[in-house]
């Protein structure tokens, strides 16, 4: 009998009071209703750390952590076909082993990596995340590693390893340790379990994790949106089809790149920058596969939670979509490109408008059965399937915590995030920057790449925001 049908106890042998019960908001029920076995909404978050970690002592720490921090521990609660809502049952303890400790391997960071997106932990036990401790890795080797193929430093059409500077080896031979934390997206995302970390690396190491104050910005007018702005009532592009794969689920490559560099008193931030080398690394990719060109419409995530201790644990993202004509990605107008980006990011950041959009508020009012309107939900999501974004850039940005695990293990030297990457959209950029680096994962549905495909991707991007430092200056 597990504990979803076992009464919990107050300690005396009598049964305790009925789990307290808290509505799925909108961002959870809407990816509730869109669950799909083949492609799990997982997000995955990977730690580098340069020492070892006692098992004991971690598993005691990150159990504390959620303790802590109690709105990760809970389950979805069993409930009616014509109930009106989905719940969340909060629980005071885990339902089942979170920690688990993976020796070191030839492959050991690879598999992992695969584990964290293919399948998600269940809404069914509390706390819907996993951490995986993978022992003794060594320092990170050049080449990007994908979950599903060996890591090389040059190209190798036997192996399918690509070429490139950055980071995330796929052996596991050293003293260091990575983290891998797997979250099912359905309930939480990634800054939120970050923050649950951040605790357990306190506990554990016995030294502050205060999150830093974030970067002092002077306050830039929001500009209007310029009449040239593309009608979000036209399809966007899609991500032009590669060399797909035939099993089902995510790819993933990870490598580590230098923060791009900007002019002093620039108006625009790192993330135009990559949200620019992102739109001229789609453009770039659908032209060599002979794709029309079309409006780009890239999904940028907006988190305006605090940092602290007390931060709000969940789904507490907005999604705003940045669009750009086919005129726009221009990588000889790269000044006029980052202006423009800088201008429409600031003013979709201003806007006070809902987490998912007015259209989803209203589809989660809880005015008829939860089962009518996840038929629903999921009817207009594959209508609406032609006018999803292109893709998506979630720029996390500078980690905000030291992630220090105190003398021997260390602190973190590299932070991986990835967000899932389901078609119709098919793609996903995720960075975040770490003692100076910048860390990027990129991320595909199978059914439309290749890993040949990711790592031309990665290059791609990495070629366009190179030369976001050295066209923007220019151009000014």
């Amino acid at each position: 009998m597990t504990t979803v049908d076992h009464p919990a106890r107050d300690g005396t042998g009598g049964p305790a009071r009925r789990p307290v019960r808290v509505p799925f908001p909108v961002v959870d029920e809407v990816a509730r209703h869109c669950l799909q076995e083949a492609e799990p909404e997982t997000v995955h978050i990977e730690v580098h750390l340069p020492g070892p970690l006692d098992r004991d002592r971690l598993t005691a720490a990150f159990t504390e952590a959620l303790r802590r921090h109690p709105r990760v521990l809970m389950r979805e609660a069993p409930g009616r076909w014509y109930r009106r809502r989905y719940e969340w049952e909060l629980t005071p303890e885990p339902d089942t082993a979170v920690v688990s400790f993976t020796p070191p391997g030839r492959d050991s960071l690879r598999a992992a990596r695969a584990r964290c997106l293919e399948a998600a932990p269940p809404l069914s036990a509390s706390p819907p995340v996993r951490l995986e401790v993978v022992e003794g890795a060594g320092p990170a080797a050049n080449g990007g590693a994908g979950p599903d193929t060996p890591t090389g430093t040059s190209a190798d059409p036997a192996t399918g390893a690509g070429s490139g500077s950055g980071n995330g080896n796929g052996n596991g031979n050293g003293n260091g340790t990575v983290l891998f934390l797997t979250i099912n997206h359905t309930a939480l995302d990634g800054p939120a379990c970050l923050r649950v970390l951040a605790t357990a690396a306190e506990l554990y190491g016995g030294r502050d994790n205060t999150p830093a104050a974030p970067p002092v910005r002077s306050p830039d007018a929001v500009e209007p949106g310029d009449a040239g702005t593309p009608s979000v009532w036209a399809p966007p592009a899609r991500v032009a089809s590669g060399a797909p794969e035939p099993t089902p689920g995510n790819g993933l490559i990870v490598t580590e790149l230098a923060v791009p560099r900007r002019p002093q008193g620039s108006p625009y931030t790192v993330n135009d920058q990559l949200m620019a080398a992102t739109a001229l690394t789609v453009a770039h990719w659908n032209r060599e596969h002979g794709q029309r060109p079309r409006p780009l419409r890239i999904t940028m995530p907006v988190d305006d939670r605090p940092r602290g201790a007390d931060m709000p644990i969940g789904n507490g993202t907005r999604l705003v979509e940045v669009t750009f004509s086919p005129a726009e990605v221009d990588a000889s107008r790269m000044g006029e490109l980052l202006r423009r980006t800088a201008t429409r990011t600031r003013a979709l950041k201003a806007a006070d408008r809902p987490q998912l959009g007015y259209g989803a508020a209203l589809l989660t009012a809880p005015v008829v059965p939860v089962a009518w309107r996840a038929a629903v939900t999921r009817g207009l999501r594959r209508a609406a399937g032609p006018w999803t974004s292109t893709c998506l850039l979630s720029n996390i940005g500078r980690i905000p915590y030291a992630l220090d695990f105190g003398e021997e293990a260390g602190r973190a030297r590299a932070v991986w995030f990835s967000a899932p990457a389901r078609t119709p959209r098919g793609l996903t950029v995720t960075t975040a920057s770490t003692a100076g680096h910048l860390h990027v994962s990129l991320r595909w549905s199978r059914s439309l790449l290749g890993h040949g495909d990711g790592a031309h991707l990665r290059d791609l991007f990495e070629h366009y925001l190179h030369a976001t430092e050295e066209t923007g200056a220019s151009s000014r």
